[in-house]
Parts: structure tokens; sequence; C-alpha cells
């Protein structure tokens, strides 16, 4: 969109919507006009100030000057739906569209999640299926307790519907184990006891490494050895997927699967001494639930060609998800951290994690924001890889314009 073609509709919009409004127009119901006449969500910080100064301009004239000149643009705004829709999903069939959102419950869900996650509850929510949250629990380090439940009641409220389903990795940990010996049965994955020092040696030098070379009885031997309070250590052992040590990408060879980690579980607490490495448990979960398209973000593609190996070397059959890969959003002055979050609400810094302040999904619902706001504003961003830096004033000023 030029600056002029943007000024003439800006105009025009914040006439109509003035007219609507006892005569003040509103910022984020013009900008909402303006996406359905080709303004992107990254050109609005761009515009923003060229935007709000025409709006101050219309804003400033009597009701009855404004709806005569609305009269003679009146041509100029187009009576549109305020969105296309969704794109079309490849491969979707009715009834049997089964995607998933898979937060950390290392704190409650932020802005940063209702960023993208709502395409695929949208998607789900067109066609008909099964939407899984599904809580990424399998890192006893890195767990916030109270998250589990908060991320369930957040998630009821952004994505309602009986299509919802909400499940807890750490559940599933006798699967995960299940399919650690079909891997090494197929002779797909290896028990490794090098260093890890000296095993990046052998990635470096793109040979293999002579654990390798262990039949199956020995890694399922060595494998229960690993599961035995009285067999290895932390970090004695460790469980490879057997790929190729020439692969160009060093990310691709041999990576780990599963490993040993003694650390208290917040909810399993003692009870398991290996924990499946992401895309052990990843690859698992879609396989069992019977994941058809997935969303994720773009620096996750090595590990969706990770998972897309595993796949194929079990020879179940199964169809590898359809992915598609979003570009990464980076906030200029809103600090996402949960564990920054926790700390100052653990300092008296904020009240909650419903303060006002917070960019956290509690703090907006409390806020009066609505699911279809963060539902419209991702169907908007929809399915790019290009990448986003935004800061605070813009991501509300977009919010505030689906909020309605």
């Amino acid at each position: 969109m030029t600056i002029k073609n943007l000024e003439k509709k800006a105009r025009a919009y914040a006439l109509k919507n003035a007219i609507a409004y006892e005569g003040v127009a509103r910022m984020g119901s013009v900008i909402s006009a303006l996406f359905n006449e080709g303004l992107k969500p990254e050109e609005v910080k761009k515009y923003s100030k060229e935007i709000s100064e025409i709006i101050l301009k219309v804003n400033n004239l009597p009701l009855e000057e404004q709806k005569k000149e609305f009269e003679k643009m009146e041509n100029v705004v187009h009576e549109r739906e305020a969105r296309e829709g969704l794109p079309e999903l490849p491969g979707a069939k009715k009834g049997k569209v089964i995607m998933r959102f898979a937060p950390s419950p290392s704190g409650p869900m932020h802005v940063g999640h209702a960023f993208t996650a709502p395409l695929s509850y949208l998607f789900v929510k067109e066609y008909g299926g099964t939407f899984y949250v599904r809580i990424e629990d399998t890192n006893p380090e890195n767990i916030y307790p109270p998250a589990y439940e908060m991320i369930k009641k957040e998630s009821e409220w952004l994505f309602p519907g009986d299509f919802l389903k909400v499940i807890i990795q750490s559940d599933r940990m006798k699967l995960y184990y299940e399919y650690a010996e079909k891997f090494i049965k197929k002779k797909a994955a290896y028990i490794c006891t090098c260093t890890s020092e000296k095993f990046k040696e052998f990635v470096d030098k793109k040979v293999n490494c002579p654990c390798r070379k262990l039949s199956v009885k020995e890694n399922l031997e060595k494998w229960k050895k690993m599961l035995d309070k009285k067999g290895f250590n932390e970090g004695e052992a460790v469980l490879r997927f057997k790929s190729d040590m020439k692969d160009k990408n060093p990310a691709m060879r041999d990576f780990p699967l599963a490993r040993i980690n003694l650390t208290k579980h917040p909810k399993q607490a003692n009870k398991y001494r290996v924990w499946p490495l992401m895309n052990l448990a990843v690859t698992v979960d879609d396989i069992e639930l019977g994941m058809t398209h997935v969303i994720r973000a773009k620096d996750h593609r090595d590990n969706a060609e990770r998972q897309k190996k595993m796949y194929e070397s079990l020879g179940l059959g199964k169809k590898f998800p359809w992915t598609s890969f979003l570009g990464r959003v980076k906030f200029k002055d809103m600090d996402l951290s949960a564990t920054q979050m926790r700390k100052d609400i653990e300092a008296g810094k904020y009240s909650g994690w419903d303060d006002e302040r917070l960019p956290t999904i509690a703090s907006l619902k409390k806020q009066g924001y609505k699911p279809s706001a963060f539902w419209k504003f991702s169907e908007r961003i929809g399915l790019s890889e290009n990448d986003k830096v935004m800061d605070k004033k813009e991501y509300f000023m977009l919010l505030d314009s689906f909020n309605k």
C-alpha cells in the first residue's frame, strides 16, 4: 500500500467510523478496516503516526462536515468482510484434523503463546477434529507447579470447545519407555556411554561412535541399566538415535533421545530416573495421537527433520504430519520470561500473574480482552515465515482493533 493511497483510504475510513460514533473515529477500527485494503500488520508501526494524525484531523471536524466530506469519499470505502478467513489447510479431512499446542509449565500462558497458537485451534474449529494442549514437562528442572492448573484454565478460556483436550507428558512416561525399546529393537537407537566431549569429537570428525556397534541385546541390557537405580549414574549413559554421522547437518548426527536426570519432578517425584528429550516425547505423542498437521516456529526446523527420520525408522506406515513453519516474533519492550515475571511477583513488584502491567493471558483476560481478539490477531498474521519485531504499543494497537 503506497502512502498516498493509504492517506486517502485512512481518511475515508476515519470519516465513516467517526460518523458511526458521534464524530469520534477510533484508531483500532480504522486500522482494522485498512487491513482489508492491503495494510500489513508489520506496516502498522511505520504508518501509525500518519494514521493517527489523519484521525485527529477528522475528529476535529464538526459531525455535519464529516458527513458531507464522506459523501464525496464514499466510493473509496469497500464494503468487505473483516476477514477473508483461514488459508486452506492441505490434506485436511472434515472431522479428522488433529493439531497441537505444546506449552512448557515454566509459568502461565502469555502473549507469546497467544500470538500463533490460536491458528491451530482455529483450523480444528473450522474442519473438526481434536485440538491438544500438550503440557511438556519432561524436564524436571524447569517446572513451576502452579502452572499446570493455570495453563489448563487459560486453555479452556482461550480455546473453548469440546474438541479441546489437555494432556500432560509426564503422565505418559511408560509409553515413551515402550517406544525407546521399539527404536532399539529396530536398530534405530543405541545406548551411548561416551562422554559428551568425546561424542562431540565424533560429530566434528563425522565418524561413528563405537557404541553404535552394540547388538540389540546389549543395547536392551544397557537400557535396563539406565532405568535401574543401581545402574548407570547421571551423565554416564544416553539413548541416541542412529542416523548418519556424515549428515551435512551436524544437528542430525546421532542426536540424543533420553537421558538420566535425578532431579525430583514436581508432579512425578522420584518415580522416574530416565526422562525423554523433546524429540522422543514429541514423536511418540504425534504418532499415538494421530497428529495430522503441525504449526511450529521455524527455529524448530531441525527438530521437525529429526522427528521425520524417527517416524520413518519405525516402519509403522504412519504419515508424518503436514508442517508449516512460522517466523519468530520479538517484542522489543516486553519481557516474556516466566522466570523473571515470577521473581518480580515474589519480590512484590507485581501483585500477581494477573497484574495489568504483565503480558500474561490472565492479565489480558482481567482487562477485558476476549478470546476472539487473539484468534483474529493470529489469523491476520497467518502462516508466514517472516520474522516480526513489535513493541508493546504496536501489539496492543493491533489487539485492540480486534477486541470487539
